[in-house]
């Protein structure tokens, strides 16, 4: 442990910081996972797309927050798009 104080305050910082960020990364693969699911179980398009939609802003807030790179944050948020909407897709004759 660091014997001045604010070296003292940075070490408590960085452990809340580090903490905060675990969470939201969490919570990102969380709701991955929730859309994921919910295309999994043949769930309806007015529900994938609220899940959807929460996960884009759950990336958002990640990307602005710094927390990940704002082209990883898109990239994701595209393919899951693209797969609830494949998933909703009407086959074309």
């Amino acid at each position: 442990m660091a014997n001045i104080k604010s070296a003292k305050k940075r070490a408590k910082q960085t452990i809340v910081k580090s903490q905060r960020n675990l969470a939201r990364r969490t919570a990102l693969k969380t709701a991955v996972r929730r859309v994921l699911d919910a295309l999994k179980e043949g769930k309806d398009s007015k529900s994938a797309q609220t899940l959807l939609r929460d996960a884009q802003a759950k990336f958002a807030r990640a990307k602005g927050k710094g927390l990940i790179h704002a082209n990883t944050a898109s990239r994701k948020i595209g393919r899951l798009a693209k797969k609830v909407a494949a998933a909703f897709r009407t086959p074309s004759a």
